[in-house]
C-alpha cells in the first residue's frame, strides 16, 4: 500500500494540475482572433531557408503572411515572430489591418535552425533554438537583417506581387514566446534602429545564456527607443535557470525605471501561449499605436545618468575616415587632438569646429597626453620611444626602449606609460614611470594587456585598463611616484560574445567618476568601482574619449573611423591641471 507521503504528493499534484487547467481556462479567444466574413484574407507562403554564414549549416521553415491590402509600390511594415506561426496571428492581422488598427504589414514567422545529421537514422540533429534565441549579442539580429529578410524580399505573393519591406525601425515589430520572446527583445536591444516594437510572452529572462542580466543593463544603459508589451503568469516556470514569473516582473520594473514605453498583462497562466494568444490583438494595437511616428526613447529622471545627460543633446558626427583614430587628448584651450595611426597624422578640433591636420608626421604615435608644460606627449610604439612635441611641432625624445600604448602626464611632470606585450608574445605588461629628469623605471607588471591610463582628479590614484579582461586596476601613487596597493578595482560589463571588455581609453571627471571606452559603449564608474551607467556610441565602437570644449563639458569619442561629440552636464578633469579633491562616493 502506498505510504501516506506518496498519497499526499499525488493529491497535491492533482490539485496543482487542476489549478493550472483552471488558470489556463481564463483565457478565452479574443474576438479579433476569430475569422470574420467579408474581411480580406491574407496569403501564407512557406519556404525553407539555410543560413549561409551566421548560423552555418542550419535550415529552418519560414512562413510569410502577405495581406491582400499590401501594395508593392510601398514598402510594407514588418512583424517577425520566432517559433513559426503563433497567436492565430494571420487571422488577427486580417481583422486589425481591415479595421485600420495596425498598418499594412508582412508577417515573417521563422522557426529555429536545425543542423541536420548526415545520417538521421544513426545520429541526432543539432538543435539551434537555445543558441539562437537565448543567446545574447547581435548574432540573431544580424541573421534576420543580413540574411533572412533580404531572402524574404526575393519571394513573391501567390498572385505575383513582389515583396518589399521597410527598413525603418518604427515600421518593424518582433515578438515571441519563452526563448522566442527574449530573442525578440535581444534583436531590438542590439538593433533599435531596426526593431522598436516588442511582444514578449512568458519571456525567458533567466540564467540560461545570460538573459538574467537584462534588468541590470536596462537600468544602466542610456534608454533606447523600444516599446515593449510583456505577458506572464504566476504559474510560469520555476526551474534550474530561474523563476520566469519573477524575472518578467523584474524586467517590467527595470523598463519602467528607465522610462521605456512598457505595458504588461499579468495572470495566473503557465508556461504556454494561451494568455499571449488571448491578448495578442490588443498588444498589437498598443504596440502600433501612434504609427508612423517613431517610438521615443525613455528619459526617466535616473538618479545617476539623468543629471549628466542634457535633454535634446545627442551625439554629433565631428569627422570620419581616419582609420583607427586613437589618443584623444585636450589642451588648456579645450582643443581636442587625436591621431590617425596608419597615416601617421595628428588632427586638432577647436571648440565647435571640424578636425584639421595638426602634425603631418607623428611617427605612428599611439596614446597622447598634454603635460603641465603645454607640450603634447606621445608614445611612438614602433620606434619604442616616448616623445614630446613643443610649439614648433617638432618631437623631442623623452625616453627610449618603451613600446608604449597610452600615457598620462601628472601635474608634477611625472609620466606614466602602459607597455602591453607586443603581438602574440608572452612577455608581461609593464607600467613605466618617467621622471621629469628623464629617469625611468618599471612600477608594475602582470596585467594581461595594459592599455588606457588615467589619474584621479586629486592625482592620488592611478587607473590602468586591462584590455583583455573586464577590469580596470587602481593603484595608490606614492610620494616618489611609484605605485602601491594594486587592486582589480573597477568591474566592467563585457559583451556576451566576448570574454573581455576591450577596455581602452580612460578619462575622469571632476566628480571622481571614471569614464571607460569599451565594446559595449562608454561605461561610467563611480569612485567605489561600480558601473553606474553606459552610454553607447552611434556606430557601436569606442577606442578613446576626452572632455573638450571651452568648459571641458563636451565628450569627444574616437570610434574606429569616426569621431563624435556630445555635450553633457559634467566637467572633465585634466591631469595637467591643478588637482582637485572630489566629494566622497555614496557607499
Amino acid at each position: 500500500m502506498p505510504s501516506p507521503r506518496l498519497i499526499a504528493l499525488f493529491l497535491s499534484s492533482l490539485l496543482c494540475s487542476a489549478a493550472l487547467r483552471a488558470a489556463d481556462a481564463e483565457f478565452p479567444p479574443h474576438p479579433d482572433s476569430l475569422a470574420r466574413p467579408g474581411i480580406p484574407k491574407g496569403d501564407l507562403v512557406k519556404f525553407d531557408f539555410a543560413s549561409p554564414k551566421i548560423f552555418p549549416g542550419t535550415t529552418r521553415e519560414v512562413t510569410l503572411y502577405i495581406p491582400r491590402q499590401y501594395d508593392p509600390a510601398k514598402p510594407a511594415c514588418v512583424y517577425v515572430n520566432q517559433d513559426g506561426v503563433q497567436w492565430g496571428a494571420p487571422v488577427v492581422f486580417d481583422n486589425l489591418i481591415a479595421r485600420g488598427d495596425i498598418p499594412v504589414l508582412i508577417g515573417v514567422f521563422v522557426r529555429p535552425g536545425v543542423v541536420k545529421a548526415a545520417n538521421g537514422a544513426a545520429a541526432l540533429d543539432r538543435f539551434n533554438r537555445s543558441l539562437e534565441y537565448d543567446g545574447l549579442g547581435d548574432s540573431y539580429a544580424r541573421f534576420l537583417l543580413e540574411e533572412l529578410l533580404p531572402a524574404v524580399e526575393t519571394k513573391l505573393a501567390p498572385d505575383g506581387r513582389a515583396i518589399r519591406l521597410s527598413r525603418r525601425g518604427a515600421d518593424r515589430a518582433i515578438g515571441g514566446s519563452s526563448s522566442g520572446a527574449i530573442a525578440a527583445w535581444t534583436a531590438a536591444w542590439e538593433r533599435p534602429d531596426a526593431f522598436t516594437r516588442v511582444f514578449s510572452n512568458v519571456g525567458t529572462f533567466v540564467g540560461i545564456r545570460g538573459g538574467d542580466v537584462y534588468p541590470t543593463l536596462i537600468r544602466k544603459y542610456e534608454p533606447k527607443p523600444i516599446r515593449v508589451f510583456l505577458v506572464d503568469g504566476s504559474n510560469d516556470n520555476n526551474l534550474y535557470a530561474g523563476d520566469w514569473w519573477m524575472a518578467n516582473q523584474t524586467m517590467q520594473r527595470a523598463l519602467t525605471y528607465a522610462g521605456y514605453e512598457v505595458r504588461h498583462v499579468w495572470g495566473d497562466g503557465g508556461h504556454n501561449a494561451r494568455h499571449g494568444t488571448a491578448v495578442f490583438p490588443d498588444a498589437m494595437r498598443w504596440l502600433w499605436s501612434g504609427w508612423p511616428q517613431p517610438v521615443k526613447a525613455g528619459r526617466a529622471p535616473l538618479e545617476r545618468l539623468g543629471p549628466i545627460l542634457i535633454p535634446g543633446e545627442d551625439w554629433q558626427l565631428v569627422g570620419e575616415g581616419y582609420r583607427l583614430s586613437e589618443g584623444a587628448v585636450v589642451n588648456a584651450k579645450g582643443e581636442v587632438f587625436f591621431t590617425d595611426i596608419p597615416a601617421s597624422k595628428a588632427y586638432k578640433i577647436g571648440p565647435g569646429g571640424k578636425p584639421v591636420e595638426f602634425i603631418a608626421d607623428t611617427k605612428r604615435a599611439n596614446g597622447q597626453a598634454f603635460g603641465p608644460d603645454g607640450r603634447l606627449y606621445a608614445v611612438a610604439t614602433g620606434a619604442r620611444q616616448v616623445l614630446a612635441y613643443g610649439a614648433d611641432q617638432k618631437p623631442t625624445v623623452i625616453a627610449g626602449e618603451i613600446a608604449g600604448n597610452d600615457l598620462v602626464v601628472a601635474y608634477n611632470g611625472n609620466v606614466y606609460v602602459t607597455n602591453p606585450p607586443a603581438g602574440s608574445s608572452n612577455e608581461p605588461s609593464r607600467i613605466w614611470l618617467i621622471k621629469p629628469d628623464g629617469a625611468k623605471q618599471i612600477v608594475d607588471t602582470g596585467l594581461g594587456f595594459a592599455n588606457g591610463i588615467a589619474l584621479s582628479p586629486d592625482q592620488s590614484l592611478l587607473y590602468v585598463a586591462d584590455y583583455r579582461s573586464h577590469w580596470v586596476y587602481s593603484y595608490v601613487v606614492q610620494a616618489d611616484g611609484t605605485l602601491a596597493h594594486k587592486q582589480r578595482f573597477y568591474w566592467l560589463h563585457a559583451p556576451d560574445t566576448d570574454d573581455q571588455s576591450y577596455a581602452d581609453g580612460l578619462k575622469v571627471d571632476r566628480n571622481g567618476n571614471l569614464w571607460v571606452a569599451t565594446r559595449l559603449g562608454i561605461q561610467i564608474c563611480d569612485q567605489a568601482g561600480r558601473v553606474n551607467f553606459i552610454i553607447p556610441t552611434p556606430n557601436g565602437r569606442c577606442t578613446n574619449l576626452v572632455f573638450g570644449g571651452e568648459k571641458f563639458d563636451t565628450l569627444y569619442a574616437t570610434c574606429n573611423d569616426k569621431v563624435y561629440k556630445r555635450k553633457l552636464n559634467v566637467t572633465g578633469a585634466n591631469a595637467w591641471d591643478t588637482p582637485n579633491k572630489p566629494a566622497a562616493p555614496r557607499l
